[in-house]
């Protein structure tokens, strides 16, 4: 992305009252670079409802700001929505953020994930549950994605972290706050680990400080990233049933842990299994499903990415394929050793299944045939 371009990206999304929808109906009608002049320098471009909104102000500070803090580290990025490094999953829901705040990898954005969520006053069963579910959810090769909020949230970053796996991409933490706020304080260590072992993610401008009425809006973004949506525990007022209603609506799997019936902190697991989630006892029920879901997303990236063309017909992809071995090879690995980007990795690695050159196993691929 040119600098041009992320600074068009920065001024469109520093206007206070132009959300994620009314941007993308504002671009079906101006190009980027377009709506960026009218918003500078003519307002009266832009249509009459839009220029009716009281709230409709540009902060040009934001867009120092935002400059500034990405210059301050070489571990800080910003990734816009037409960026090929944004989620090619969240891009796919009806309100995708216009921008990302990424600390930490942003390679760990492309490999699949599992959101898992639950109740912030959470029961001494439900925090075992969510450590060892994300565990052996890492352990298998899919990455969690949380809100590193107290209760579900910390325990499941803190399983996904302590899997023993060769990946060193474990878990994304999606924030209510901007990217350098620590919400709440007592995360300090999980917010620090997450950042070597994945990343910390907001659509918020850095700074911003927690505000009651943004975290629902950051669930989207929590099952937006993710194949699916695993609720442990919540009763039936809890914010993650948000999350979960979100996850219904971009068309992801829900998942819900059940408890005793006399428990309120199950109540809301059980109205889901009601409305059709898949009652989950243990990681293999989850991951029994997830091979179909996530080959239909490879499918449909593959589609949009016209991926496949040059592959030769006796030796497909034969320098990905060289990356692949006869015993389990992590995403890992096969990204490093064959140099290739991690979408065209998963991309190309579809194609080898679909022609039985590889097949998917927990934690990763092996090779089926002599290359």
């Amino acid at each position: 992305m040119t600098a041009s371009t992320l600074a068009d990206w920065l001024v469109v999304s520093a206007v206070s009252g132009l959300g994620p929808t009314r941007v993308q109906q504002l671009l079906k009608h101006l190009s980027l670079s377009e709506l960026r002049w009218a918003i500078e320098h003519r307002p009266s471009d832009l249509p009459r409802s839009v220029q009716s909104l009281t709230s409709l102000t540009f902060n040009p500070a934001k867009v120092d700001s935002a400059l500034t803090w990405l210059e301050v580290s070489a571990e800080h990025y910003i990734i816009c929505l037409d960026d090929d490094d944004y989620p090619s999953l969240l891009r796919e829901i009806a309100d995708p953020p216009t921008l990302l705040f990424v600390k930490g990898d942003p390679m760990a954005l492309a490999l699949p994930s599992l959101a898992m969520v639950g109740s912030r006053d959470a029961t001494p069963a439900g925090l075992k549950h969510s450590y060892e579910f994300a565990k052996q959810l890492v352990e298998a090769g899919i990455m969690v994605t949380s809100g590193l909020a107290a209760g579900i949230d910390g325990a499941a970053h803190s399983g996904a972290l302590a899997a023993r796996t060769e990946s060193n991409y474990k878990t994304l933490a999606v924030l209510g706050t901007g990217v350098d706020e620590i919400y709440p304080k007592r995360h300090r260590s999980l917010y620090q680990e997450i950042q070597t072992q994945g990343c910390i993610i907001s659509e918020y401008w850095p700074d911003t400080r927690p505000y009651a009425g943004n975290f629902p809006k950051r669930n989207r973004i929590i099952s937006g990233l993710s194949l699916g949506t695993l609720v442990v525990e919540a009763s039936r007022r809890s914010g993650s049933l948000i999350t979960a209603r979100m996850a219904m609506e971009q068309g992801r799997d829900v998942f819900a842990l059940p408890g005793s019936i006399l428990s309120h902190q199950s109540q809301g697991c059980h109205d889901l299994i009601q409305q059709g989630a898949k009652l989950t006892c243990c990681v293999d029920d989850i991951l029994q499903e997830l091979p179909n879901i996530f080959s239909h997303h490879l499918e449909e990236s593959k589609k949009q990415h016209h991926i496949g063309k040059e592959a030769q017909p006796d030796l497909p992809f034969s320098s990905l394929l060289a990356s692949v071995g006869y015993e389990t090879t992590t995403i890992d690995v096969i990204v490093e050793h064959s140099g290739i980007a991690i979408d065209l990795v998963l991309e190309q690695l579809l194609e080898l299944e679909l022609q039985g050159w590889v097949a998917t196993v927990p934690g990763g691929y092996v090779k089926l045939k002599r290359s």
